[in-house]
């Protein structure tokens, strides 16, 4: 997620809204092939809570039990046109890197850097520079090119078995439902709206089928899919459904899909990175264009997430060997 060109302008009139995917593709891998070795205590990733794309990379990073491997800087959960903050930090600067901005690590290494200053982001701390922000391939990388340093019994993400079909699944999330909410709420005609919805909700119904007899996406443990999926999902009733228009249905009125998320939530590594204070500020207090008078809603409940949701009736589990990451650290 980016600062835009000026706080609070996010929805282009007369226009559908396009995602920029335009990131920068350096990866960081095991032979080192960009320039960028695995190499524990390296790097930084640099998230916010607020945002789910970020958060993605902080379910990864713990469920693989990578914390003392690849440091973490917080962001707030407001920015202004300029950059992510870290105002969250004594002195409003990241103490690893020593800077007040993300957008400082980008100049760094791109002084003309020409889009948007966006996390999740991994920054060289030798350097200070960033080396990606190319969130899909951040966590991919985290599971497959960083195995040497994954906790004993940690998940594997990626498993090969299933791996084509959950790139097909992964894909449809992705344009349908962790895009599909945006291209509501950034509609920038009634047709781009009605046309965004539709598309969200056929997705969501084909969610709430699919997972009818199955724990998870792809079966019975945990993959990159549901990892993607819960970001939204957990984001669904506190922000896309009033602020982005996604108002069919709350989250909590669809069973399946309502089970499926708790279960995720109270699962070791999920529900811990979840700040809905944080996740609320960020969409109603930035997108001025959407929320003009900032207001923060102070709904709904989140103790909802903790009640019972059945489905180890299932069956599965959610880790390979049966064992959750250690408490967060």
């Amino acid at each position: 997620m980016s600062s835009q060109s000026s706080m609070g302008s996010y929805v282009e009139p007369n226009k559908e809204f396009d995602r920029d995917m335009n990131y920068i593709p350096d990866r960081i891998t095991r032979d080192g092939r960009d320039g960028w070795p695995v190499e524990p205590g390296r790097y930084r990733l640099i998230v916010a809570k607020a945002c789910p794309w970020a958060n993605r990379a902080i379910i990864v990073r713990r469920l693989l039990g990578l914390e003392d491997v690849i440091s973490i800087g917080y962001c707030g959960p407001t920015h202004d046109a300029r950059s992510w903050t870290f105002d969250l930090d004594p002195g409003g600067r990241d103490p690893v890197l020593g800077i007040e901005r993300l957008q400082e690590a980008y100049f760094k290494r791109f002084p003309d850097y020409p889009r948007g200053i966006t996390v999740p982001a991994m920054v060289d701390v030798p350097t200070g520079q960033v080396v990606t922000n190319d969130f899909p391939w951040i966590t991919h990388d985290l599971a497959t090119e960083w195995t040497e340093h994954h906790r004993e019994g940690a998940p594997d993400l990626w498993p090969a078995d299933v791996r084509d079909e959950m790139d097909d699944v992964m894909k449809r999330i992705f344009t349908e439902i962790n895009n599909g909410v945006y291209r509501c709420g950034f509609a920038g005609t009634q047709e781009a709206y009605d046309s965004a919805y539709e598309r969200l909700w056929a997705a969501m119904d084909w969610l709430e089928e699919r997972l009818a007899d199955r724990r998870y996406l792809m079966g019975d443990s945990i993959t990159e899919a549901d990892v993607r999926l819960f970001t939204t999902l957990a984001r669904f009733d506190a922000v896309y459904h009033g602020h982005f228009k996604c108002n069919r249905q709350k989250l909590t009125e669809m069973p399946v899909l309502w089970a499926y998320a708790r279960d995720l939530f109270q699962t070791p590594g999920f529900g811990e990175t979840i700040d809905f204070d944080q996740i609320k500020q960020h969409y109603y207090v930035v997108q001025t264009d959407i929320n003009p008078t900032q207001i923060v809603p102070q709904g709904p409940d989140p103790e909802v997430w903790l009640t019972p949701h059945g489905r180890e009736a299932l069956g599965g589990r959610p880790f390979g060997d049966g064992t959750p990451p250690s408490p967060e650290r």
